[in-house]
């Protein structure tokens, strides 16, 4: 901080200049799973802040220079952000106020509005310090509300004190700029102290040593939000429920069937019943009005939260695999959906392994050897986790040892290709199943000596767009996971989200329903995420996502189990992966039976799952239309229940600032009890949930 001494102030009037503004530095480290990963430098003179803003994590993040002008209410007059997005492309963003005409540029073009009083400006590409800007001016508004720019509001919620290192903060929670809130702590001038997460925090420096009290802290009142959610939106029925009018698909076949009623109780499928049939004294019913009854999706590629935990069951996904965590939140939330707390799917834990390097992703358990390797795989074994992942920086020389472990220990390995090897390699030292589709497809095109540990595992995909699949290489690859039953966890969702992004076009990844979603999703879905030079980059990219298509079929084709996976936290994205597919020529019924049946054979569960039959768990979603004809009804999904717990998406999805695809059928509550008659009337479900 810069201070005048009062000789020097009045040598400078006496000069005739003007003092100089007094200058304040706040500096924040990024914090990922215990490690520091990036920082945020704001210098603020008079009402002008500059920002610097640079993470790098598992070989990617921003690097971003601001520049904000401050009006006298504390809100940006004119803000500009240059710099590289987390993938290398470039960001040139702007944004200036005159009076009551706001213009401004970013990924989605230039557009200018017509503002009359405040309205609150939300940078694309702001770094973690803007969120300390919104708050001071969302507490001087009135209801803590404001309308924000391109769209959309801003609130904020007190979540109240909390103390951390002995200093206390107040907490509070940011929502409309994404589909969940911002948790933050600001000291008692105001400043922001924290960007708080249930795997790290981005905080004020010097202060590192508190993210695990600030990282419990988030999953307190994360764990507080989502246990408030589930009690609003999971409706429990003491009775045997009946679903009438509906035809149920089958896996097996790939067929609807006649309409019938399904009834379940107790969590348990307890009947498919002609549709005459009679309901028996105490039931509830549901109209299913001729609509699709499905067994619940899975996610084979999930990184679960509370947030994403709710989401999923929105879209009706009933089960995920997760595919590294952190690993003390992971078991915790698994409990807090076994016991009811906390609304989530199935999950399945894999063991999430990294190696060191100045590229390794903070997450599960990072090894600077092989023996450290090898601990952890006894340490997953021993705490039931499922299945071992690999990561970038892992000593491929070490796999063959980390495979031989886990085999021992009764458990299978997966995972990315380590840098300078590829799968053919990996395939050979173990692996039993590959994920992601441009893990595989890099082994094709790239030499030894390049480095899959940053970025290049997207943008050397735009070499794939020329590829040819009938050469001996690729060949010899899928005929080696063919004869070794290598299965293939493609995330091809992701691939598109990554390569088919144009600034100011909805991303193909999203374009069916990207009008549902808040704001600040729209914004980013409207953002190109690769780094495009020109028309030869998105051709090439574009023709690298056709190159993926084909190889899904050509997969397909060869008797090679596909895992429908996303990479991603909506939900949603589950039902474009599967889209895919179909887009690649897998027929629909067989994508269907992918996300079904064909998971749940994989993780070995399907005597309990993936088919809706009598004495199967209850975990099915309704559908007002036909799935097997067009996979965008997926998104119209109107009830899911799983473990016999109804949950209505219509209901669900305005918590996130989603708007709802389809309504929630009617539901006829068990009649109740009359104490004299032992029954009563029924009446409309929708007046008691």
């Amino acid at each position: 901080m810069i201070r005048l001494t009062l000789p020097t102030f009045l040598a400078t009037l006496l000069a005739g200049a003007a003092p100089v503004a007094a200058q304040t530095a706040e500096r924040l480290s990024v914090i990922a799973n215990g490690e520091k990963v990036g920082s945020v430098a704001a210098t603020r003179t008079g009402d002008h802040v500059a920002i610097h803003y640079d993470v790098k994590n598992n070989g990617r993040g921003p690097t971003m220079d601001e520049a904000i002008d401050l009006g006298p209410d504390g809100l940006p007059r004119r803000w500009t952000l240059d710099g590289k997005a987390t993938f290398g492309g470039d960001v040139h963003e702007r944004f200036a106020r005159d009076g009551a005409t706001a213009r401004w540029s970013d990924a989605m073009g230039a557009r200018e509005a017509s503002v009359s009083g405040t309205a609150l400006y939300i940078g694309q590409s702001a770094s973690p310090w803007a969120l300390g800007l919104y708050a001071r001016a969302l507490l001087k508004a009135p209801g803590g509300t404001l309308p924000a720019l391109p769209g959309g509001q801003l609130h904020i919620d007190p979540l109240g004190p909390a103390t951390i290192g002995g200093a206390r903060y107040q907490a509070y929670a940011i929502s409309g700029i994404d589909l969940s809130p911002e948790m933050i702590l600001l000291d008692a001038a105001g400043a922001l102290f924290a960007v708080l997460d249930t795997g790290g925090a981005t905080v004020r420096e010097g202060h590192e040593g508190d993210v695990p009290a600030l990282a419990a802290l988030a999953t307190r009142l994360t764990a507080e939000r989502y246990a408030a959610l589930q009690q609003r939106f999971a409706h429990r029925i003491d009775a045997p429920v009946r679903i009438r009018n509906v035809r149920v698909f089958d896996p097996v076949s790939g067929t609807r069937g006649a309409p019938v009623s399904v009834v379940f109780a107790d969590g348990r499928i307890t009947g498919i019943q002609p549709l005459e049939a009679p309901a028996s004294p105490g039931e509830a019913t549901i109209d299913g009005a001729g609509g699709t009854l499905m067994p619940g999706l899975h996610d084979m590629h999930a990184h679960v939260s509370l947030e994403s935990a709710l989401l999923y069951l929105a879209a009706g996904v009933t089960a995920v695999r997760d595919m590294g965590n952190d690993n003390a939140f992971l078991p915790d939330l698994i409990r807090r959906i076994d016991a009811g707390e906390v609304a989530g799917p199935r999950i399945t834990p894999n063991g999430f392994l990294e190696g060191r390097s100045p590229y390794s992703a903070r997450l599960g358990i990072v090894a600077d050897s092989e023996a450290a390797a090898l601990d952890a795989v006894r340490w997953y074994a021993a705490r039931g986790y499922w299945q071992i992942k690999i990561y970038n920086s892992m000593n491929p020389g070490w796999v063959p040892a980390i495979t031989r472990e886990a085999h021992r220990l009764g458990m299978t390995v997966t995972g990315h290709i380590p840098a300078f090897s590829n799968a053919d390699a990996m395939i050979g030292a173990g692996y039993d199943e590959v994920t992601h589709v441009n893990q595989l497809m890099l082994g094709w095109v790239l030499g030894p000596t390049e480095d899959t540990r940053t970025p290049l595992r997207l943008t050397a995909m735009r070499r794939t767009a020329t590829l040819d699949l009938a050469s001996p290489r690729v060949q010899h690859t899928i005929a080696l996971m063919a004869a070794r039953r290598i299965a293939h966890d493609p995330t091809a969702v992701t691939l598109e989200l990554l390569m088919g992004g144009r600034d100011g076009q909805p991303n193909p990844a999203v374009a069916d329903y990207i009008d549902h979603l808040p704001i600040g999703l729209q914004r980013r879905r409207r953002q190109a995420i690769a780094p495009i030079a020109g028309p030869a980059d998105a051709a090439a990219y574009d023709g690298a996502m056709t190159k993926v298509r084909q190889v899904l079929k050509l997969l397909h084709d060869r008797g090679i189990r596909l895992l429908p996976g996303t990479d991603d936290q909506t939900g949603l994205s589950v039902h474009r992966e599967l889209q895919i597919y179909a887009e690649a020529g897998i027929p629909t019924p067989d994508v269907l039976r992918l996300a079904t049946l064909g998971s749940e054979r994989y993780l070995g569960r399907d005597q309990q799952l993936g088919t809706i039959a009598r004495g199967k768990l209850a975990d099915f979603v309704l559908l007002p239309g036909d799935p097997t004809r067009d996979l965008r009804e997926l998104h119209r999904i109107a009830l899911v229940v799983k473990d016999g717990t109804l949950y209505f998406p219509a209901e669900i999805y305005p918590a996130f600032g989603v708007r709802p695809f389809a309504p929630a059928p009617r539901l006829i509550p068990p009649p109740p009890v009359s104490k004299a008659t032992g029954s009563g009337p029924a009446h409309d479900a929708m007046d008691e949930f």
